[in-house]
């Protein structure tokens, strides 16, 4: 009975947190938009980061968890049924059980999310269609109504992924919420597609993207007429990765959606034959956007090879600025990490700046001690900590595999 009873209050308490998180947050407003066959749908207005429950209560409970230690605990126990860390009788393993519980809800819509992604069929750069939009304005003598929020919405309705919104692939209520980007994937352990825990692809889903999530229709409505598209990659190898390039994965993402990149600048410390890169590994699409800089960066604030101070501050807020940070070095790396927690000149440039950021952060973690090795400094829940910051700051952060 006292068991029965501990689960009870567990769940209330943990969902009760979750709905003061978005009450807390959120007005509701209703939105109609006029293509045909598409419904009056519930659009959230949020003016701070809203973590879904099970990111909450990770986050809240990272010691508990055991992710404060630094002797690799594993990402994947909370994902595993019938295991040591749920078999117990106490009424503190009740939430535990609520939190896998709400995992295996939210495992099978990312499941259904990632088989709606490949059945989207790509659509046309969106912003050409914005800016003839507004063309079409200037030239019919309506420049005084400029882009409309209408113009957009019709626009950017090309890339919902559902028709009643990339919510509703979420039934289990999971995803978390950020004002300038949308809907995004709930920030947990093992820090990339939790299907490295379980079943034959342990090993072969290590570089899976499949548990990101992308608002893009929202994103969309961000855009304004005059918005670069800009894409920093920190660490942008290639060929490291054998059989697979995360990097082009995710750019071909973004233009299956609408997003095509107008810059797309490249740090590299390893050095390639620029024969190589342009003639072999480099999709011919983006030799027109391509800057390849095959040097290392330097994380010292105000230097030329700090791409945070060179780069991202010379672009606008109404830009669309996605940046990667995988550069294998502790001590360049988190310090840029930080640089962006910390936001900047004005202590929140590159919080308005920066509408996505990836970031694989090398911690102390079981399940990647053999492909990280020595090059693992602080914990999970340290990273947690940093990501969870970075998107109460504006920056939609991701684990980057």
């Amino acid at each position: 009975v006292g068991v029965v009873i501990g689960v009870v209050i567990s769940k209330l308490l943990l969902n009760l947190n979750y709905l003061h998180n978005y009450l807390h947050n959120f007005e509701f407003e209703q939105y109609k938009t006029k293509k045909s066959g598409q419904k009056i749908q519930n659009q959230l207005h949020v003016s701070k980061y809203a973590p879904s429950s099970i990111e909450k209560y990770v986050v809240d409970h990272a010691d508990e968890l055991g992710y404060a230690s630094e002797k690799n605990p594993s990402g994947c126990d909370i994902w595993k049924d019938n295991n040591d860390y749920l078999r117990t009788n106490s009424a503190a393993s009740a939430g535990k059980k609520v939190l896998r519980t709400n995992l295996h809800g939210y495992q099978s819509d990312i499941d259904n999310h990632t088989q709606a992604i490949k059945k989207f069929k790509a659509i046309p750069d969106l912003m050409n269609s914005i800016i003839k939009s507004s063309k079409n304005l200037v030239d019919n003598d309506n420049a005084g109504c400029g882009y409309t929020n209408t113009d957009r919405d019709a626009i950017c309705a090309a890339a919902r992924l559902h028709p009643d919104g990339i919510q509703a692939l979420f039934p289990s209520n999971q995803l978390s919420f950020t004002p300038s980007s949308g809907y995004v994937e709930p920030l947990l352990p093992p820090m990339r597609d939790s299907k490295i825990c379980n079943g034959p692809w342990t090993r072969t889903k290590l570089m899976s993207l499949d548990y990101l999530v992308h608002d893009f229709e929202y994103m969309c409505r961000q855009l304004k007429p005059t918005s670069k598209r800009i894409f920093i990659d920190m660490g942008a190898s290639l060929s490291y990765h054998a059989g697979s390039t995360p990097v082009v994965d995710v750019l071909n993402l973004y233009e299956k959606f609408g997003f095509h990149f107008d810059h797309i600048y490249a740090f590299e410390m390893t050095f390639t034959e620029p024969d190589e890169i342009y003639k072999n590994l480099l999709p011919e699409k983006y030799l027109p956007n391509y800057h390849w800089i095959n040097v290392g960066v330097d994380h010292t604030e105000g230097h030329k090879l700090n791409p945070l101070h060179s780069i991202l501050s010379t672009f606008h807020e109404d830009d669309f600025i996605v940046v990667k940070l995988d550069l294998d070095t502790a001590s360049i790396e988190v310090p840029l990490a930080n640089q962006l927690l910390e936001g900047g000149k004005d202590g929140s440039l590159y919080h308005r700046l920066i509408d996505q950021f990836y970031f694989e952060h090398h911690v102390h973690l079981r399940e990647l001690e053999k492909d990280w090795k020595k090059s693992m400094k602080g914990s999970i829940k340290d990273s947690l900590d940093l990501f969870y910051g970075l998107r109460e700051k504006g920056i939609p952060a991701h684990f980057w595999p």
